[in-house]
């Protein structure tokens, strides 16, 4: 099968992931992870039709940018040095991963600098794994609260991974655990437009979108079937 081929079986299991759950598949964004792909890779999934990617490295991505069309809508995904916020900031759609105060500051600081707003996810870790990064669900609402008050920043809800070992159902409690905690966050900030839950790869975006996922980030099933 082709990368075009394998892309559509891939919408096509979202959509229904979504009707299973009652959703309307079109409030589930599918961001394909091009990390360690070539740039003829991707332009297949472009030609595919599919303008959504999604980076893990910041240097990865200013080699990439500049070889794709500038159409593209960037996410990044992966883990943010405070020191690589330059390369990033302005330059995407949208951030995943905060996963500190002292990131999220910088990332504030340098929006400003540009005069931009930066969208952004805070990383949570919810399966509490030693080798993940992300804060504990305990100190979310409060990390929350203090990036609310940032300039700069606009904060759409809450990112997290499911354990290593974690395929399908496995990892059901943990996106379940991740949407209940964005809905109490909700609560307490009613103002605050933290509608979106990224959760979900290869091996379980399916799982993620039944518990509430309106972003899924899936690579491997894209370019290798």
């Amino acid at each position: 099968m082709t990368i075009g081929d394998n892309l559509r079986r891939v919408k096509e299991r979202i959509a229904m992931a979504a009707w299973r759950a009652g959703r309307d598949p079109a409030g589930v964004q599918l961001v394909v992870v091009s990390k360690g792909r070539t740039v003829e890779e991707i332009e297949e999934v472009l030609a595919a039709g599919h303008r959504v990617l999604g980076e893990n490295r910041a240097q990865e991505l200013r080699q990439k940018m500049p070889a794709l069309p500038e159409d593209v809508e960037w996410h990044f995904i992966g883990h943010l040095q405070t020191n690589k916020v330059n390369m990033v900031v302005g330059k995407v759609r949208l951030i995943h991963s905060i996963d500190s105060l002292r990131l999220a500051e910088a990332v504030s600081s340098r929006a400003c600098r540009m005069g931009t707003v930066q969208e952004v996810l805070l990383e949570v870790n919810v399966s509490g794994e030693a080798n993940k990064f992300g804060v504990a669900p305990e100190e979310a609402e409060e990390l929350v609260e203090k990036m609310l008050e940032l300039p700069g920043l606009r904060v759409r809800g809450l990112m997290t991974m499911a354990p290593a070992w974690a395929a399908g159902e496995e990892a059901r409690p943990y996106f379940r655990r991740l949407r209940e905690l964005r809905d109490d966050i909700k609560r307490v900030f009613p103002e605050a437009a933290l509608d979106s839950l990224s959760m979900g790869m290869t091996q379980d975006y399916e799982v993620a979108v039944e518990e509430g996922a309106d972003l899924v980030r899936v690579g491997t099933a894209v370019f290798s079937g």
